[in-house]
């Protein structure tokens, strides 16, 4: 997919995806969604996360312990401290992945922005 066939971003989509913000938490459209489907990317529909991997870990925005083969990319953060999650598709900022936690067997939590991704319901 080239940039041109990349979905348009309103200004928020474009300061998280783009620029490496961070939406408000608790506010994101898919936080407490439990529907069954799928989590693409918001910039250029590449499927990203399945519901089944996603979990309630209460700390704002939606939070998955895998990602479809392939999808995600970590790099390291700016801050030096963290790890950072892009598509690998388009390079669009999803958020930062936690290991450690305890939160699910799989120990791992990605911490994605609601406003990054398209949710498509199974049905």
């Amino acid at each position: 997919m080239s940039d041109k066939d990349y979905n348009q971003l309103n200004a928020e989509e474009q300061y998280v995806i783009l620029h490496k913000g961070t939406e408000a938490p608790f506010v994101g459209e898919y936080t407490d969604n439990r529907t069954q489907g799928l989590y693409c990317c918001k910039q250029c529909n590449s499927p990203l996360y399945r519901s089944e991997h996603k979990f309630p870990s209460h700390c704002g925005w939606p939070s998955f312990d895998d990602e479809v083969e392939g999808a995600v990319r970590r790099e390291p953060d700016a801050d030096g401290r963290r790890i950072e999650i892009v598509c690998a598709n388009c390079d669009g900022h999803l958020g930062h992945v936690f290991e450690g936690e305890g939160f699910t067997d799989k120990n791992i939590r990605h911490c994605v922005n609601s406003i990054s991704m398209l949710f498509v319901a199974a049905d």
